[in-house]
């Protein structure tokens, strides 16, 4: 499922507060879907990391109550307390943890208490993990521990992160690269013993480096670093494809209107740079002069164009050149 789906669906059961496990690859986003959830419910997100916990860390340490003769558990400070408040606890890579380890989340996790501590009603629990396959550190999930999740599986989807890229900030030249060849977003492989890989978490570790001011003969080593040598190598020779684009600003202010280009990959990157053009200046005249520039494109690249300015909010059906856009490229829509 991809994140987009799982975020609607992890959004309607916190409400309901049942239990969630997202499996996934490693740097896809998990992480970071749960916490983008919270912070548009407003609630509180504590990340609790198990397998860095003993058993006695969760369900707290025993000490003899004198005044009452009886020996209780400690209740561990770093879960929440204040019975009014409202959150995740989001339980990252559970199935990193000794089997020890998350038999004490049993009771946690089906009866929202451990030990003395009870979970405060307004907290709902979601839990991550990598999958056996994917060669990382994990145990295997006892069958009645996983019986009391429901389970999603999240995919890598170009689309969901090209949408996330352009809210983000995310460089032009990695947005336009990785739309021309989107099999390099994504280059996990659990046989492979290389270090660098790939992923969404780290095409934005490469947003990072090429905005931290390196020297360039240090550039392309320092992404190889991030996300290997072949898919730094391909970004490289795409941002030198960039250099060949006009300058945007005279298609937003109509001073240019056609460019005898058949290049697709200067096509993608001109795309793309209007794209992040028009989220700086959303005005209602540059709109129009980029749809009217569309005109002239190739189908394909046009279509590409419009749906990116809708995705991003960008009123083109509010532009005097929308009904003309349409007659010429209703084919293509249909």
């Amino acid at each position: 499922m991809k994140a987009s789906n799982i975020t609607k669906v992890i959004d309607k059961l916190i409400d309901r507060q049942l239990p969630v496990f997202v499996w996934g690859a490693p740097g896809i986003g998990k992480s970071s879907i749960v916490k983008q959830i919270a912070e548009y419910k407003e609630l509180e997100f504590l990340d609790l990391r198990l397998s860095l916990l003993d058993p006695t860390d969760l369900k707290g340490i025993p000490f003899f109550n004198a005044k009452t003769q009886e020996g209780v558990w400690a209740k561990p400070s770093f879960l929440p307390s204040d019975p009014d408040s409202k959150g995740i606890l989001f339980l990252d890579e559970i199935n990193t943890a000794p089997p020890a380890v998350q038999a004490s989340a049993y009771q946690l996790i089906l009866d929202r208490k451990v030990g003395e501590y009870e979970l405060p009603k307004g907290w709902s629990i979601i839990a991550a993990g990598n999958r056996e396959n994917d060669r990382g550190v994990v145990y295997r999930m006892p069958p009645p521990l996983a019986n009391r999740f429901v389970h999603f599986e999240m995919e890598v989807d170009f689309d969901d992160w090209k949408a996330w890229a352009y809210s983000a900030g995310i460089e032009s030249a990695i947005i336009g690269y990785l739309a021309y060849d989107k099999s390099m977003l994504f280059t996990f492989d659990p046989t492979s013993n290389e270090k660098a890989f790939a992923t969404p978490r780290s095409w934005e570790y490469v947003d990072s480096i090429v905005k931290s001011g390196i020297d360039t003969d240090l550039i392309l080593d320092s992404i190889s670093g991030a996300v290997g040598r072949e898919a730094a190598v391909g970004y490289s020779s795409f941002k030198k494809v960039m250099k060949q684009l006009p300058d945007l600003n005279t298609i937003l202010d109509g001073t240019l209107t056609e460019l005898e280009e058949e290049d697709p990959k200067v096509l993608m990157a001109l795309a793309i740079g209007l794209v992040n053009a028009l989220r700086e200046n959303p005005s209602d005249e540059a709109i129009e002069h980029v749809l009217d520039f569309s005109l002239q494109l190739p189908g394909e690249f046009a279509i590409m164009l419009v749906k990116d300015m809708q995705q991003n909010g960008i009123d083109v059906e509010g532009s005097a050149a929308w009904s003309e856009w349409v007659r010429k490229f209703a084919y293509l829509l249909s």
